[in-house]
């Protein structure tokens, strides 16, 4: 009973927390009206009218299948680069020689704009789903390598030398105690990489013209209908949102829950 009486402790407490994520909303929903009674609806459209827009979007079936064809790509080239970026983040971390051979190929990675990486793929693999999920995957790739390495490299050795001398295996020095090292850094990289994940995938559907949100997006950049685009980006915005903290934040205060024990009573967030 108590694990579960944690679990229901910590969402509580971060589900009152957000509170503070509304009031942020709600500054920024006022700058958008003023922005909207300043330039008027043609170049930025009022929230209320987007919210109409928005409402009337999702009484169609076919655009939530449109914004799951986004997400799922998105979630996918996510899933190869956490998968990839970690595996080689940890190899760096832990050998000097492979973080110096693989440091210059995060660099180019990173120095490359993905809308090049856009074109070269249509080149290579054509204008399908495949062309989404690589760009993607290549956006997210560079940046959770870099959570890993880090997180491992600047892990505290004093507790690997603790536990060898426990006599406590290699791979229970790796799981148990560098791993966990590691997750401070590696879910902020994350959770950028997500959204970066989300971001190229929408501007390689709309130069691609492979379906989701970003076809929806030329087609309303085609209509001028500013309240449509700004409706679909909204979607976007909460397929990402949804993904993150119904995903990974409940992974992060899962595998974090020493945080918990580590804070004093009574000190908040």
């Amino acid at each position: 009973m108590m694990p579960i009486a944690d679990r229901a402790g910590r969402a509580g407490r971060f589900l009152w927390s957000a509170w503070a994520g509304l009031a942020g909303l709600s500054v920024f929903a006022a700058t958008w009206q003023l922005g909207h009674e300043a330039y008027g609806s043609f170049i930025l459209p009022s929230p209320a009218e987007t919210l109409a827009s928005l409402a009337a979007l999702l009484r169609d079936e076919a655009n939530w299948a449109l914004v799951g064809a986004t997400a799922g790509r998105a979630l996918l080239g996510f899933s190869v680069a956490a998968g990839i970026g970690t595996l080689v983040g940890v190899l760096a971390g832990y050998h000097p020689a492979v973080m110096r051979l693989t440091r210059p190929q995060v660099t180019l990675l990173l120095g490359v704009p993905p809308i090049a990486w856009i074109v070269l793929l249509m080149i290579w693999f054509g204008n399908g789903a495949g062309t989404v999920v690589a760009t993607a995957a290549i956006a997210c790739l560079p940046i959770v390598f870099i959570g890993a390495a880090e997180g491992v490299a600047t892990r505290d050795r004093g507790l690997d030398d603790m536990a060898r001398a426990a006599g406590v295996g290699p791979f229970t020095r790796l799981f148990r105690v560098a791993l966990r090292q590691m997750l401070h850094a590696l879910f902020p990289a994350l959770v950028m990489a997500l959204g970066t994940a989300f971001k190229a995938a929408v501007m390689a559907e709309l130069l691609a013209n492979a379906g989701g949100v970003g076809e929806a997006l030329a087609v309303a950049r085609a209509n001028l209908d500013v309240a449509a685009a700004l409706a679909w980006i909204l979607l976007a915005v909460a397929a990402l949102i949804g993904v993150e903290y119904g995903l990974l934040q409940p992974l992060r205060a899962e595998f974090e829950t020493w945080r918990e024990a580590a804070r004093p009573w009574g000190v908040k967030r």
